[in-house]
């Protein structure tokens, strides 16, 4: 897998990829706390009903739009990246911007001039008064999602000049910024507030990266290049790129859906916990390939570097992952029940709790997803990626019928997690063969030592104590367990982060 050999080393003076790092998942985890804290107060204030099925049906689609947002920075950082090198970074952006815009605008209006539609077409078989909240929902949330992309192109400049500080307090303070509104908001005009909060939560993500561009970057003038021409490239670069991640949020979309054949309440349990595993993702894999894309630009990659950098970065994702679902497992009802309010007690609670774990396939998946993705961009692979976008979303359909059957909501949640994981497996064979089986052997090795690690720190805890001493526990013997066979990977992968600058 040749590349060009590019400098070793950043030509801007920047910060440490752990520092990146860690500002980027402190911003993410933020967010992902806001998100929590709106979705605990929507728990306790409107309930588990119609509505918010509803109108967690027309979340789904900002999860998708928005989670595709993040996922252009993967596409268009190696571009930046290079143009940043070549002078050319403000017409280059101001060419992507425009390119979005093209998309965004129309597509806002027809959503507003036609929310009945939608909402009826995104909630199927469930009560009209979700088909009315989503719709009237949908007419904010999608223009949100559209600020949220334009936001992810301006931190991807940012990014090819290892910048990340100014895109993470946009993304941070847009998420404060949106749950004031919906706290406020909510007891006069009710779960439409959220959907206004996150349509300011956007606003404030573009703003803040933008402004610092034009700081960083020079005069406006400079963002206007070319814009208008190429405009057709950059919609399919940006389309076809797009088409791996979309794929990803409608295997989501999908589950939701028939979820909702399982019962009344299904798809808001099944949403929560999706949110819940996603910060899990988040908080290191999503990061680390958002640091990761611009210096692998400029070092290239052949594939065994793809399946060093792999491997790595999983180990760091997965050391939580693991710790995340072995606390779920052990007090996950308990503490969704705190949370969320007496419509979660029970079965119910425990019911999402567990649903957590078993979304740990898909969480795997995710996360292999997001460290994986970027290197196609970074290595000029990406024929493949429409065909596997529209296969996976194919194939699932009867794997989530099948599941369904076999185990209701838990199967549609593993469902979700062996299509995922078929998807990282096509993109691993699009890089390289050899890439592959490097990193499915690095990885199968990987998976048995934190899982294995997992079983035995909490499953011999749970033995011995109650829920929550256990939990305890567990996590202590975790971390045991995992500087003792740091020699296996461990100790390489955070020192292989660290030199990623």
């Amino acid at each position: 897998m040749p590349g060009e050999q590019q400098p070793k080393t950043s030509p801007f003076r920047g910060q440490s990829a752990v520092r990146s790092g860690l500002v980027t998942s402190l911003s993410y985890v933020v967010l992902s706390v806001a998100g929590a804290v709106a979705g605990v107060y929507l728990a306790h204030k409107f309930g588990r009903n119609d509505e918010t099925d509803g109108f967690m049906g027309a979340y789904g689609v900002y999860l998708v739009l928005v989670f595709g947002a993040q996922a252009f920075r993967m596409v268009v950082v190696p571009d930046l990246t290079r143009a940043a090198a070549e002078r050319r970074l403000g017409g280059e952006f101001g060419g992507y911007a425009f390119a979005v815009l093209l998309v965004a605008v129309p597509t806002s209006v027809i959503v507003a001039a036609f929310p009945e539609f939608f909402g009826e077409v995104i909630t199927g078989r469930l009560p009209h008064s979700s088909a009315v909240i989503a719709g009237d929902a949908l007419k904010w949330i999608v223009p949100a999602a559209f600020l949220q992309l334009l936001a992810a192109l301006a931190a991807s400049a940012l990014a090819a000049r290892d910048s990340y500080a100014p895109a993470a307090a946009g993304f941070g303070l847009g998420g404060i910024a949106g749950l004031v509104v919906f706290v406020a908001l909510a007891d006069q005009h009710g779960l439409i507030s959220l959907a206004w909060g996150l349509a300011l939560n956007g606003a404030i993500a573009a703003g803040i990266p933008l402004v610092a561009l034009l700081l960083h970057g020079g005069r406006a003038h400079h963002l206007r290049g070319s814009v208008a021409l190429g405009a057709r490239r950059r919609l399919w670069r940006l389309a076809a790129g797009a088409a791996c991640p979309l794929a990803v949020q409608a295997l989501y979309l999908i589950a939701l859906r028939f979820a909702a054949g399982t019962g009344e309440g299904n798809v808001t349990s099944l949403s929560y916990a999706y949110l819940l595993a996603a910060t899990f993702v988040s908080a290191t894999a999503f990061s680390l390939s958002l640091i990761a894309a611009a210096p692998l630009t400029r070092r290239g990659l052949d594939a065994e570097s793809a399946a060093e950098h792999v491997v790595h970065a999983m180990w760091v994702s997965l050391a939580l992952v693991g710790a995340g679902a072995g606390v779920v497992a052990l007090v996950g009802g308990r503490v969704v029940a705190g949370l969320l309010g007496h419509a979660y007690t029970g079965a119910v609670g425990d019911e999402l709790g567990q649903l957590v774990v078993y979304l740990s396939p898909w969480m795997v998946g995710s996360a292999a997803f997001s460290i994986t993705y970027p290197l196609l961009f970074v290595t000029h692979r990406t024929r493949w990626l429409v065909p596997l976008a529209i296969g996976v979303v194919v194939v699932d359909i009867p794997i989530s019928i099948a599941a369904r059957a076999w185990g209701g909501l838990t199967g549609v949640a593993l469902a979700l997690g062996i299509s995922t994981l078929l998807l990282v497996l096509g993109l691993m064979r699009a890089l390289s063969p050899r890439m592959l089986v490097l990193s499915v052997v690095g990885l199968a090795r990987l998976a048995l030592i934190v899982g294995a690690a997992t079983a035995l720190a909490f499953g011999g805890a749970s033995l011995l104590l109650s829920a929550v001493p256990a939990a305890l526990l567990g996590l202590i013997v975790y971390a045991f367990l995992l500087l003792a066979v740091r020699q296996f990977g461990l100790a390489d992968a955070w020192h292989y982060v660290r030199a990623l600058h």
